[in-house]
């Protein structure tokens, strides 16, 4: 096991740096570029000169990029364009952010999804089993802003129980994060519910669990210890993979609901063309897709102890 994380960790390492390198060169290879998006297009040629020259945009590409990376790596990534302020000190606040609007809905969509499919896998061609089907792929087919714009007509304009935006400007408040929680866990609780349904028909059929009812075992027992773990297994998967989505696929909500999160910011950046900004997200957004996979690869020998990475 140790072997295993080690690998995983320079994997991870690995691949971050392949990023980094990526980045680096979409983003700041045209240093004229760089000198335009900071002081903007109305500046001189010898302003961008002297900013360049001041900030070492004319050393060799290599040490810029040794610079650059190091400076990443302290959670230095300069100056905002859009905010005038230090990344630092608006990425962290935002990445927070969204971090309570993902354990909020992750806390909702994990009990939810998987209780709904298990018990639908366990009734595979019921009427529970078909309900909950057709509730998950109509839930799924929906997207973020229609159902953003229905429930806010129900709770906000119709019923009038529910702010409409979740901007927190008086500190932060439960009842401001229900609307966009509730849409995120509606789009998202159906696809979860289908692969654990699907999951859990396919180990229901197996020989070992068609042997442990043979034998008398109580069917309570069987689901638990047995099915069940096994069951697991392409589920976690999909929940691990619905943090990267949590993180900066949900743009839209964010938007919508002008919550102050990691995926709005994204936006702001790319709309405003900050550069600094742009570069800090996706390193961040790069790091917890590689860092959520690598956790689930653990996690696969603990659900199922006869998986081994080579």
């Amino acid at each position: 096991m140790l072997v295993f994380v080690v690998r995983r960790l320079g994997t991870m390492v690995l691949t971050m740096v392949v990023v980094s390198i990526l980045l680096f060169l979409v983003l700041e290879i045209n240093v004229e570029g760089v000198a335009v998006k900071v002081l903007g297009p109305y500046s001189s040629e010898e302003q961008r000169n002297l900013w360049l020259d001041r900030n070492g945009y004319f050393d060799p590409l290599h040490e810029r990029y040794v610079r650059w990376l190091g400076n990443a790596l302290v959670g230095d990534f300069g100056d905002s364009v859009r905010f005038r302020v230090p990344v630092s000190q608006v990425l962290w606040p935002r990445l927070g952010n969204t971090g309570i609007l993902a354990l909020a809905t992750m806390m909702v969509v994990i009990p939810l999804s998987l209780g709904l499919g298990v018990l639908a896998g366990m009734r595979e061609g019921s009427k529970l089993d078909r309900s909950i089907s057709i509730t998950s792929i109509v839930t799924t087919s929906v997207p973020e802003f229609a159902s953003a714009v229905l429930i806010s007509a129900v709770f906000v304009f119709w019923l009038g129980i529910l702010p409409g935006t979740s901007s927190m400007t008086d500190g932060f408040s439960i009842v401001q994060l229900i609307l966009p929680v509730m849409v995120l866990v509606l789009y998202d609780f159906g696809y979860v519910t289908r692969m654990t349904r699907a999951s859990m028909a396919e180990v229901m059929t197996t020989h070992y669990i068609r042997t442990a009812v043979l034998k008398g075992l109580p069917y309570k027992t069987v689901i638990v210890r047995h099915a069940l773990r096994n069951a697991l297994i392409a589920p976690f998967t999909v929940i691990m993979l619905q943090i990267n989505w949590l993180l900066s696929g949900v743009i839209v909500v964010e938007f919508f609901f002008a919550y102050k999160g990691f995926g709005a910011l994204l936006l702001e950046a790319s709309l405003n063309q900050d550069i600094f900004l742009i570069e800090a997200c996706a390193m961040v957004a790069v790091f917890v897709a590689v860092g959520t996979q690598m956790l689930a690869d653990v996690g696969y020998t603990y659900l199922n102890p006869r998986i081994r990475f080579a």
